[in-house]
């Protein structure tokens, strides 16, 4: 749900390009927590690359880009990505994205969480990327699922630097 809302959210913002990459762990999880086979998020993106195509743009730092969310961010995407392990293009475009110094924003997904995992996070803190995992604020008082996925993408594309004039944001007062 989260990799697709941001899609959403990212087709209707000006000046914005995206490009798609799902694992086949990714496609096999929106089939089934959402239902969706990977045509439905194809076509929401601008560009879809296969996981398998490491000639893809996306795989070279002359490729320009704003930066990249892994959204969500599985622990294995997340480790690969730390050690350096670049054997599909998810990978490698992460890679590149972070020797680049640009934009990278991992939103990973699970929980508990044990060292081995916490110290993969610290090593791509240091390297530049950003850990934002889904944890959604209810000072918004949310009333549905979707209210705490917008949330979660909302903050992502304000990490990204983008304007997203319809997210929700706090003013300072109870919102009760």
């Amino acid at each position: 749900m989260l990799g697709y809302r941001l899609l959403e959210k990212l087709r209707s913002a000006e000046d914005v390009e995206t490009h798609l990459i799902m694992t086949r762990s990714a496609e096999r999880t929106a089939w089934l927590e959402m239902g969706l086979r990977v045509n439905a998020f194809r076509e929401l993106a601008d560009h879809y690359h296969p996981v398998e195509e490491i000639g893809a743009a996306v795989a070279s730092g002359s490729f320009v880009t704003h930066g990249m969310v892994v959204a969500p961010c599985s622990v294995h995407s997340m480790s690969a990505i730390a050690h350096g392990i670049t054997d599909n293009l998810l990978t490698r475009a992460a890679d590149v994205v972070l020797k680049e110094r640009r934009r990278l924003i991992l939103m990973v997904r699970e929980m508990p969480l044990h060292l081995g995992h916490l110290r993969s996070m610290t090593a791509l803190a240091e390297m530049g990327a950003v850990i934002a995992p889904p944890i959604p604020g209810f000072y918004g008082n949310p009333q549905t699922a979707m209210d705490l996925v917008d949330h979660c993408v909302d903050r992502v594309i304000d990490l990204l630097g983008i304007p997203n004039p319809g997210a929700k944001r706090w003013d300072g007062s109870s919102s009760r």
